[in-house]
């Protein structure tokens, strides 16, 4: 990690996003896979740098075929998580507050669990979910606790169906360049 202008890219992974690629002005950390490295990464992160934005690059699975490319998010929700009866499925029990977090920009809606979603679920049709990841939750919880903005961008590798951990290893890397050009964009 290298101190930045203010903002901190995060990624789960090298595949995802080298970061060599990266302006110099740009911290980056990588937290691994899933919600609770996320959380740590990201929490360890903020306390250390202090940026003054959040920037997610990542991959996901789309929900919705017609999906593609890269695509910001708007609002993010969870997915895995299961506690009934003491809340509904996607809530933190006598957690209100974090059932889910916006960006404040346009987007899609992004569905978080650990776990690689291969098939259809109806409870993601229901919230119009379009896409589904395994870290942006814990990242927009880390930042809503110390009241820092978030982007989140994500590059689409596969349908969250059958196919998705053959498509995700074929097209992991391919959503660099495009994020590269946003993030540019965003600096200028």
């Amino acid at each position: 990690m290298q101190k930045g202008n203010g903002i901190l890219v995060v990624s789960a992974l090298e595949l995802e996003l080298v970061g060599s690629r990266l302006p110099d002005t740009i911290t980056q950390v990588m937290t691994g896979v899933g919600k609770v490295n996320a959380a740590c990464a990201v929490t360890r992160a903020l306390t250390e740098f202090k940026p003054s934005l959040v920037v997610n690059f990542g991959t996901a699975g789309a929900v919705r075929a017609d999906l593609q490319g890269l695509l910001e998010v708007s609002r993010v929700i969870q997915h895995d998580i299961i506690a009934e009866p003491l809340a509904p499925r996607g809530r933190t029990p006598f957690e209100p507050a974090l059932d889910e977090f916006s960006s404040g920009w346009p987007g899609v809606v992004c569905a978080t669990g650990d776990r690689f979603v291969t098939g259809h679920d109806p409870w993601l049709a229901e919230r119009s979910v379009d896409l589904v990841d395994m870290e942006l939750f814990a990242i927009a919880a880390a930042c809503r606790r110390t009241h820092t903005p978030w982007r989140s961008f994500k590059y689409v590798t596969d349908t969250a169906d059958e196919d998705a951990g053959r498509d995700w290893q074929a097209n992991v890397h391919l959503g660099q360049d495009l994020f590269i050009e946003r993030l540019n964009a965003l600096l200028s």
